[in-house]
């Protein structure tokens, strides 16, 4: 079955271009020009990637995007017009997974739907990874993460986390004790194709550290080895 994708986008014109060459690539399309609207669909119809303009009527992007995040791991890319260093920021703050800048050729935007996408499907436990090593459990301190369940404990309290920061805490936990540098990090858990910088990484170590840690302006789990990484003490 194909991938069904959300196309947020107020533009008419470029909403009718992103929906025909994503049809074409295979996809299964529904679009909106409204944040409202996107809201409604994106929890109705559950698709498997969101594309999300910034500048949208109803509630804006940035909004929609937050909200999404806290009810769904579904992938979302930011399209957005400006080439900021705030506006990507931003959009990684509020849980997008990658952004694109206006204007875009339209093989860029496919290659990163398909790059998503991929990142997606590698992290479902049904996915095929006879080439890693899985563990059903690691334990570090009072934190259990129970691969088999996809599920993270602290003191036996489950611990919410987006896809993205149990996959970092995975990735941090298998080499606890070693320094491991944002390059490395963002090549391995975010994968090589992703464009996003370093900055990435800071951001979910950040939210990693606001729920694991009992003061996360002092990290005593996930250590900041200046000039090196990061690294993982449990």
């Amino acid at each position: 079955m194909a991938d069904s994708i959300l196309v947020v986008e107020d533009e008419l014109s470029l909403r009718e271009t992103l929906a025909y060459n994503l049809e074409k690539a295979g996809y299964v399309v529904h679009i909106t020009g409204n944040g409202n609207e996107a809201l409604r669909l994106a929890r109705e119809l559950r698709p498997a990637l969101i594309l999300m303009d910034l500048m949208i009527p109803g509630i804006d992007g940035i909004e929609a995007t937050r909200i999404l995040r806290n009810e769904m791991p579904v992938p979302i890319l930011i399209l957005t017009a400006r080439d900021d260093e705030i506006d990507r920021v931003l959009g990684l703050e509020i849980g997008a997974d990658d952004y694109i800048t206006k204007p875009f050729s339209m093989r860029e935007l496919i290659a990163r739907v398909k790059a998503a996408l991929r990142r997606t499907n590698l992290a479902r436990p049904e996915a095929d990874t006879t080439h890693i090593p899985v563990l059903e459990s690691i334990v570090a301190g009072d934190i259990v993460v129970d691969q088999t369940r996809h599920e993270v404990r602290r003191g036996g309290r489950v611990i919410p986390l987006k896809p993205k920061e149990y996959d970092l805490l995975v990735f941090l936990a298998r080499h606890k004790g070693q320094v491991l540098s944002r390059e490395i990090i963002l090549e391995r858990v975010w994968g090589w194709d992703f464009v996003g910088g370093t900055r990435t990484v800071d951001v979910h170590v950040r939210w990693l550290r606001a729920k694991l840690e009992d003061d996360p302006s002092h990290p005593t789990r996930i250590l900041t080895i200046r000039g090196a990484g990061y690294r993982f003490d449990g």
